[in-house]
């Protein structure tokens, strides 16, 4: 089963560029970390559509981005986000 990425509010699907910056300044891609940042290890339990490149620029639960996980997929994910989660 291929997963899918995509915006849940308004479907925006990430091309692999890294459009999202943590607060300690580093720029990628949250997909390939599953919303950990690699330079500070902070976990993003939620994450910003970038409108700057055609999304809608809402927040959304990081976990709610993943379209067709099994079960052990999305619980892997989950206790991921758990580790340390960064509410904004």
């Amino acid at each position: 089963m291929k997963i899918e990425i995509a915006c849940p509010k308004c479907n925006w699907e990430p091309d692999g560029s890294p459009h999202w910056q943590c607060i300690c300044g580093n720029t990628w891609n949250t997909f390939e970390t599953s919303g950990k940042c690699p330079k500070c290890t902070r976990t993003w339990a939620d994450t910003q559509c970038p409108s700057h490149v055609g999304g809608c620029d809402a927040w959304s639960k990081h976990i709610d981005w993943y379209r067709n996980l099994d079960s052990e997929m999305r619980k892997t994910i989950e206790r991921i986000l758990q580790e340390q989660p960064l509410k904004i």
